[in-house]
């Protein structure tokens, strides 16, 4: 390994150097390896509680959540210019997962009738994608259109101007694609 051997920099779970921002490894032989190191935003305390700080906000405009009409609203994602490294190289992929926080949903359910219709059964919140969840947390695969510094442009994002965003992840099919995926037949009847 090249690089400070003094601070706190963990790779594998193991004290590897210290005050680093950049850690070079040799590994395979020959072959330079470059690590840039950042801040965690969250953070896990001692009774269980864990603290989430965004990541940036989404940028559109929709103000209200609607049905249907999701598919063509186009989201410019700003995330922190601390972070903006982070999104080197996704301007390869065709589309990204956005995990973002819906601070604006007012109530929790357990269980509901999805998009509060009659003729779809009534199930538990973890049986659906509805957003009145004891965690509001939801995620989204959309279009990416483009990538410019610390922004990036998506398309098909169900989410209201100011969202804040947790996460940002490519759509890669090796960990997402589920082949002959079952779903219950009512899900066929939602409007999207």
């Amino acid at each position: 390994m090249e690089g400070s051997h003094s601070g706190l920099v963990r790779l594998f779970g193991e004290q590897l150097c210290r005050k680093a921002s950049q850690v070079r490894i040799l590994y395979p032989p020959n072959m330079i390896m470059k690590t840039i190191f950042c801040n965690f935003l969250d953070r896990a305390n001692k009774d269980g509680t864990i603290t989430l700080k965004s990541l940036g906000k989404a940028k559109n405009k929709v103000s209200k959540p609607m049905l249907p009409g999701w598919k063509d609203v186009v989201t410019e994602i700003i995330i922190n210019k601390r972070y903006a490294k982070g999104l080197d190289g996704i301007e390869d992929y065709s589309h990204v997962i956005i995990v973002y926080w819906l601070g604006q949903v007012k109530e929790c359910h357990l269980k509901h009738h999805p998009q509060g219709r009659k003729d779809i059964p009534f199930g538990g919140i973890f049986a659906c994608r509805c957003p009145q969840r004891p965690n509001r947390l939801a995620i989204s695969t959309v279009k990416l259109l483009s990538r410019k510094n610390n922004n990036i442009k998506v398309e098909g994002l169900d989410i209201l101007d100011g969202t804040p965003i947790l996460d940002i992840k490519p759509y890669t099919p090796h960990y997402d694609l589920v082949s002959k995926a079952r779903v219950p037949a009512w899900v066929n009847r939602l409007i999207f």
